[in-house]
């Protein structure tokens, strides 16, 4: 695992910037700010810590953290990673701005099977509309007055329109979306903790709902080129950053040598160095054996 994304490369724009903003519909919205700049990264250079920010903020409800707690840490997640891009990730695919109708699969949060475009497209330009003009499958994107948007989308010509327009300032994402997205990571990570952890206490019946719940996980396959650099290396044509989440995320869940694990003393996902660890750090360890002899000793006062 240690070498897995050595030869790769992806690409994902990240903002300086975050604010939450609700839309006339009532929804509360995630979005760059009107000041922030872009700026091109690769996830797979950093996947370990963007998967454990993910997990831990996909428990952080269960935990009872209050929704504000919630927002600071997603908005701190976007400014580290980006956006999930999930205007992309939710459709059959990327390049929708080539039909006339938006194809939806089974999701969380849109129970149509198709939109027109037109309409898809406000759900996540709920403050100011992109200059778009569609007719049939015809498309054109104008984008005027600012420097910075035009440059980033040359930059990213090369990707579906969509894919593109998911990169601009005015593009948001709302907040119980992305909320669910950091809970199903969670959630399957902690299933799959529970199975191993509780397999000979569970029925049959039990182990079977937690295999299939497990099947559902994933979504789209990302595709990928093999590009001739310093050295002949990967790329992945992640059309969402969920998506290259959730294939990150399973080579991760998959790795017997070095598992994600939770902390026994500070409970965060880290990234053991060998099975047999339980905390991410020496200090957690030395604080829970601090806390284990003074446990030890007030039961030994008691008595």
């Amino acid at each position: 695992m240690k070498n897995l994304f050595e030869r790769t490369s992806s690409n994902w724009v990240r903002y300086s910037e975050y604010e939450w903003k609700t839309a006339e519909n009532g929804m509360l919205y995630l979005t760059p700010t009107k000041t922030a700049q872009p700026s091109i990264y690769d996830p797979l250079s950093e996947y370990q810590r963007l998967i454990l920010d993910a997990i831990d903020i996909g428990r952080m409800e269960s935990q009872k953290k209050t929704p504000q707690e919630i927002q600071k840490a997603i908005q701190i997640f976007a400014v580290k990673y980006g956006l999930l891009g999930l205007m992309t990730a939710l459709p059959t695919t990327p390049s929708f701005m080539d039909y006339e109708a938006v194809y939806l699969p089974k999701n969380h949060f849109i129970r149509a099977e198709s939109m027109s475009t037109m309409d898809y497209l406000d759900l996540f330009f709920p403050f100011v509309k992109p200059d778009v003009v569609k007719r049939g499958v015809e498309s054109m994107w104008n984008i005027q007055n600012d420097r910075a948007m035009i440059a980033l989308a040359m930059t990213m010509s090369d990707k579906p329109m969509a894919l593109n327009m998911s990169f601009q300032r005015e593009y948001a994402e709302p907040y119980e979306w992305l909320k669910q997205q950091f809970t199903d990571i969670s959630f399957t990570y902690l299933t799959s903790v529970l199975f191993y952890e509780d397999y000979d206490s569970m029925t049959p019946e039990q182990r079977l709902l937690m295999q299939e719940g497990m099947a559902t996980f994933g979504g789209n396959a990302p595709a990928y080129h093999i590009a001739l650099l310093d050295k002949p290396t990967i790329v992945w044509d992640f059309h969402s950053l969920i998506l290259g989440i959730q294939m990150m995320f399973s080579f991760m869940l998959t790795d017997s040598e070095n598992p994600i694990k939770l902390c026994r003393h500070c409970t965060k996902a880290f990234v053991a160095s060998r099975p047999s660890a339980v905390f991410c750090s020496p200090q957690c360890k030395n604080k829970h054996n601090v806390y284990k002899s003074r446990a030890k000793k007030n039961s030994f006062d008691e008595e």
